[in-house]
């Protein structure tokens, strides 16, 4: 029983993504701070599923890519919530905002073409990334300024995709939770190195 919580943390941030978009859509400003709570929430899931996961041993490739999916359309969904209640911030900041999805889908396609599958690093600069969308989200949704926040969040989203796209090139085969472009270099060289059981 025990063994599920991980997917069941996983499922539960899935789940928060398409109850989002209608609580924003249906409600608009009057949801921005449930929203708000929600994006929370999901991090924390986020945070604890792997951690879970690996401490009970259940840590699989296909929970890890489970995951990797997962974060992608709960971040897509608190990025359209922003657009839904604070258009004008998206509008003003279009060519960070496109710069970002372009580099994000970039990074599916490299993987793609070269194994055939997605991408599930979870490398540091992703988890990095996580937290300053954590903040830049607070700024966007809750006062409805982007500024600094949004500013340090693109910056670190752009590091952490080229990160992400030297992974996959260097990998020698498909492979998950590879910490940095560096840890990547080490398993093609044959280099064994220890995983941290809290990141990876």
């Amino acid at each position: 029983m025990y063994k599920k919580v991980p997917l069941a943390l996983t499922t539960f941030r899935l789940i928060l993504a398409p109850v989002i978009l209608v609580l924003t859509y249906f409600q608009r400003d009057d949801a921005k701070w449930i929203v708000l709570i929600l994006m929370y929430l999901g991090l924390i899931s986020d945070i604890l599923d792997g951690i879970v996961a690996r401490h009970l041993d259940v840590s699989s490739p296909a929970l890890r890519r489970f995951d990797s999916q997962t974060d992608m359309l709960f971040w897509l969904s608190i990025g359209v919530s922003t657009w839904l209640l604070h258009p004008d911030l998206i509008a003003n900041n279009n060519i960070a905002v496109i710069t970002i999805l372009v580099m994000e889908a970039m990074c599916y396609v490299v993987s793609l073409l070269k194994f055939k599958r997605e991408t599930c690093t979870h490398a540091f600069l992703s988890k990095l990334w996580g937290i300053t969308l954590l903040i830049a989200f607070t700024s966007l949704i809750g006062f409805g300024y982007a500024g600094l926040p949004f500013a340090i969040a693109i910056t670190i989203g752009l590091i952490a995709h080229l990160d992400r796209i030297m992974i996959t090139l260097i990998l020698p085969a498909w492979t998950h939770d590879i910490p940095s472009a560096y840890h990547a270099y080490l398993i093609r060289k044959g280099i064994p190195f220890r995983k941290n059981k809290l990141f990876n």
